[in-house]
């Protein structure tokens, strides 16, 4: 218990400390079109010159802010600050219209705002068309307009998911020629970590976003494109992306000569948010506090699996079961053979071992 109130504080303290951000207007303050200002980058900092003069604006924070938001809104309710909650939630769907309002490209969400007002992420762009971000984070964040993510997510699909190649680009066209300055990510040649290639954290977040609509064979094939061990197959294969294939690359390369080549292995985050995909996305298995949520997203060719969860000290042996088409059987959740009423397994560390079963279709 000691060490899951230690974290727990950690958390709302590093949540406040967003809070703080956020609420002393250095991130509320909007640019011209009513999206969050940008500044020298936001996650991509290779784009630090879109908005080096004060005045440019990220569509990508627009959607990553309002997913803070809405989450801050939920802390302060558990902490019965509901003044505070409700202005929260206010300014998030104040910020899910002004997204809305000039974010949208007509095919896809626009990536940022120059200091000048010229889009970026835009079809009417020479380069960087169409990047995977804010596509992703407009479904991830839950601010997307429904049938809108799904035009969006179709693009990235189309237009950045290379499967010949195996990889997703984080954006196309890559920076080359054009007389757009970004930032430091044009010194990249094309095709070579964030300037068009896969930077694999980015492409994580694509699978995540179809998982989240619904799109579960979708989501495992993508997973199953940035699982690293299905890079080196073969000697052709290991000849191609020349790093190891059993961590995660932070990149891989999008344009040829380099295309399919790995990148900055062993040193990135990505691995992180790949077992979140696989443990948390896919496999449905999310711990909120004392609880086990399990939301899992089967393959088609899947009938069951097993997890082997410890909490604590104490061992969940958790089946999850598909039921057959034809049975009129509903979703059904046990624990230790007895049936759960709540949505979630309470979880209790007795150092005992338990049984979970769950059946969905």
């Amino acid at each position: 218990m000691h060490n899951f109130n230690h974290r727990l504080r950690i958390k709302l303290t590093i949540l406040e400390q967003i809070g703080n951000l956020v609420f002393s207007n250095r991130l509320l303050s909007p640019g011209i079109d009513d999206v969050p200002l940008m500044g020298c980058g936001d996650w991509n900092d290779g784009m630090n010159r879109v908005g080096k003069e004060g005045r440019g604006e990220s569509v990508w924070l627009a959607f990553f802010l309002f997913d803070v938001l809405t989450q801050f809104a939920e802390l302060a309710r558990s902490r019965q600050d509901i003044t505070f909650a409700d202005y929260c939630v206010a300014q998030a769907q104040q910020l899910q219209h002004n997204i809305e309002q000039h974010g949208w490209d007509g095919e896809w969400y626009r990536r940022a705002y120059f200091d000048n007002g010229e889009a970026l992420g835009s079809s009417s762009n020479q380069e960087c068309q169409i990047d995977s971000l804010p596509q992703s984070w407009s479904v991830i964040s839950g601010a997307g307009e429904l049938s809108r993510s799904r035009r969006a997510m179709q693009a990235v699909d189309r237009r950045l998911v290379r499967r010949e190649a195996g990889l997703i680009q984080l954006f196309d066209p890559p920076f080359d020629k054009s007389l757009l300055d970004p930032g430091y990510i044009k010194g990249y040649i094309p095709g070579v970590r964030e300037n068009g290639g896969q930077y694999t954290h980015g492409a994580i977040w694509t699978a995540m976003a179809f998982a989240l609509m619904g799109e579960n064979e979708h989501a495992w094939e993508l997973f199953s494109l940035l699982n690293p061990i299905h890079h080196g197959s073969t000697p052709e294969q290991i000849a191609t992306y020349k790093v190891e294939p059993y961590v995660v690359a932070a990149d891989v390369y999008g344009v040829a000569p380099h295309s399919g080549c790995g990148g900055w292995t062993w040193y990135t985050g990505s691995a992180g948010w790949m077992y979140r995909l696989l443990v948390e996305t896919l496999l449905g298995v999310n711990l909120e506090g004392d609880q086990l949520r399990l939301i899992p997203r089967m393959p088609k060719s899947w009938t069951t699996y097993k997890i082997h969860y410890r909490f604590r000290q104490t061992i969940y042996h958790i089946t999850i079961i598909r039921l057959d088409a034809d049975s009129e059987e509903e979703k059904q959740l046990w624990l230790d053979g007895k049936e759960v009423a709540v949505e979630t397994v309470p979880l209790i560390d007795d150092q005992q071992v338990h049984f979970v079963e769950m059946k969905v279709r």
